[in-house]
């Protein structure tokens, strides 16, 4: 072999040694295509994925958004709470409090209408609003640890115009409280599959 041709061996081999680091490089972590606004951030998806807690959070989501209200709207350029959406939080709260070591993510959302930065802002108002009212029925803010903006970046209906649906909160299961003794025990199916006693009422009405 010429030297010519060696040297031309070697650089090609550099180069598809550099490549492949590349394209192992850009493979990233994993979960960092995740939805951001499902289950948190790929970082809590990789810890998730790696002590088996993931399948027990997503059927535990699963649960929550099948027996209780998720969602809250809001009038326009507004993060008041109206008696609706108290009462779906008032929901939330009863379950949430069934469910001790469960920790939860309160996301805001806008319409498209008005610049990004303002509404971040407002989408991270209202989900505070969210959270404060949680608190007030008795949860633990420490297990409402993952409140996010994500604005108007995820519109429920594409529209330039003022839209009601877009204009919300929606809380969701983010993972288990770390300290809490079955999670220490690794009781995450007792967790999932507990009974919800729905709902309490005031008192029995008579006819």
């Amino acid at each position: 072999m010429t030297l010519r041709k060696t040297t031309l061996l070697i650089a090609s081999i550099a180069a598809f040694s550099i490549a492949g680091c590349d394209r192992i490089r850009n493979v990233g972590e994993a979960g960092r295509f995740l939805d951001e606004g499902g289950f948190g951030n790929p970082t809590m998806n990789n810890i998730l994925v790696m002590n088996g807690q993931r399948s027990y959070v997503e059927s535990l989501a699963g649960r929550f958004s099948e027996e209780v209200p998720t969602t809250i709207n809001f009038a326009f350029n507004s993060s008041q709470l109206d008696a609706q959406a108290r009462t779906v939080l008032r929901q939330q709260a009863q379950w949430i409090q069934q469910f001790p070591e469960v920790r939860f993510s309160v996301y805001g959302h806008t319409d498209l209408v008005g610049s990004d930065a303002y509404n971040l802002s407002l989408g991270r108002r209202r989900a505070q609003a969210a959270v404060n009212y949680l608190v007030s029925q008795g949860i633990d803010r420490n297990r409402l640890e993952a409140l996010v903006s994500l604005g108007e970046s995820q519109p429920l209906v594409a529209t330039q115009d003022r839209e009601l649906r877009n204009r919300r909160t929606v809380t969701e299961v983010s993972g288990f409280v770390q300290n809490h003794p079955a999670v220490l025990d690794g009781r995450y199916a007792d967790i999932v599959y507990r009974s919800y006693a729905g709902p309490r009422t005031a008192g029995a009405g008579s006819g």
